[in-house]
């Protein structure tokens, strides 16, 4: 098997939107559509920091990370932030999370931004695992308030 990780483009919408919502069930989470039509127009718009990598096997997508960068108060340069990692289950284990991760420590060294961060739940096993094979946890509890 042969996967390319590259930058999501207009015509993947559709498989990304499936992707999309099985990310969501997984979280068990619902959102309001115009909230992902607002993501999917922030990951296209070259202006935004919001940015979508997408793995492909075979001519569909597999898998999708969501990033961003932003200053610091840590450090001199840029930190970069995955928000969103997944993979669609039939491609799990196959060394494709590996690859999107890797992809996104090679942009932060091409652009010389300082450290790449990202979340998951505790109870996230199966993620945690490869995770945890890049760097530990580092001890941090998050903390989300909606102010809006």
């Amino acid at each position: 098997m042969s996967f390319e990780i590259r930058n999501v483009q207009q015509q993947d919408k559709p498989e990304w939107l499936k992707l999309w919502n099985a990310y969501l069930a997984f979280y068990g989470v619902g959102l309001d559509p115009a909230i992902t039509n607002a993501t999917w127009n922030r990951v296209l718009d070259p202006t935004s920091q919001v940015c979508m990598r997408v793995a492909e096997v075979d001519g569909a997508l597999a898998g999708f990370a969501i990033h961003l960068s932003h200053p610091s108060t840590w450090v001199m340069n840029n930190d970069c932030y995955l928000e969103d990692l997944f993979l669609d289950e039939r491609h799990r284990g196959l060394g494709i999370g590996r690859a999107l991760i890797d992809d996104l420590i090679t942009i932060c060294k091409e652009n010389g931004w300082e450290r790449l961060y990202w979340h998951t739940n505790e109870g996230n096993a199966r993620a945690r695992k490869l995770y945890d094979s890049y760097v530990r946890p580092d001890g941090h509890v998050r903390y989300r308030m909606r102010v809006g």
